[in-house]
């Protein structure tokens, strides 16, 4: 299934409280409209004052060009769409967001590790894609990940599947573990996407940090393991990093 991140930024003069506000009751209902969306969620920080962003907006398609036809292609924060409700969402958006503060991300999610419910399951083939699991209300960390200098996309790539999933899957208290591939790496604004599920969220900081920092130091565990290990392929500093609650807004049929 292929996905369209927001990382979304308010407009000036506006706080995060209107905001939410205006996403929740006025965007909202047209964008679960969107020609082509088959699954809408949204994640709301937990710690608004110390997020880097102040939501994502999450959109799944199954057909590649239905994504691009309703929300552009890999090349732009911007997009033009020329009918229907992807038309009417793209006009609302000047209402609230920040648009060339708002990166995005198009891309394929591979479902690596799924225990919701306690109903395990590991996936480590692109021939496993997404299942539409009841995330809603889960606590979930989303790194947007930039490979070291001197690496290419595909190294970065090979290593982040072959050498730190395994790690990333097993830390402490994670439930589910998705990786998310560029669909168009050359133009996409991140090398890939981690998103790592956690039903406590003070398990989650424990193992990952709190808002306030791209970096952390957990003390034990896999979550020390993964920690050393993102030293061998990603620039931590130019990874950005978002803690929210999920938010179910349209599920698959």
């Amino acid at each position: 299934m292929y996905k369209h991140v927001a990382l979304l930024v308010r407009k000036d003069g506006m706080s995060h409280e209107e905001f939410v506000d205006y996403w929740q009751e006025n965007h909202t209902p047209i964008a679960r409209e969107i020609e082509g969306v088959v699954r809408y969620q949204q994640v709301l920080p937990t710690e608004p004052d110390h997020a880097e962003f102040d939501g994502l907006a999450e959109l799944y398609f199954e057909d590649l060009e239905a994504l691009h036809d309703a929300l552009g292609s890999e090349g732009s924060r911007d997009y033009d769409p020329e009918k229907g409700k992807a038309k009417e969402a793209r006009e609302d958006v000047d209402n609230f967001l920040a648009i060339e503060e708002r990166p995005r991300f198009i891309g394929e999610e591979i479902v690596q590790k799924d225990e919701i419910d306690g109903d395990s399951v590991e996936r480590s083939s692109t021939s496993n894609r997404t299942k539409s699991g009841d995330t809603d209300g889960l606590y979930k960390h989303s790194a947007f990940l930039v490979r070291q200098d001197g690496m290419s996309h595909e190294e970065f790539v090979d290593y982040w599947q072959e050498n730190h999933t395994p790690i990333a899957r097993e830390i402490e208290g994670v439930v589910k573990y998705n990786t998310v591939l560029p669909t168009d790496p050359e133009n996409a604004e991140f090398d890939g996407v981690a998103e790592l599920y956690f039903e406590d969220l003070e398990k989650l900081y424990d193992a990952l940090g709190s808002e306030g920092s791209r970096d952390y130091d957990p003390e034990k565990g896999k979550a020390k393991e993964a920690r050393e290990d993102v030293d061998n392929f990603l620039a931590i500093d130019e990874r950005p990093r978002f803690i929210g609650r999920e938010r179910l807004v349209k599920a698959a049929e």
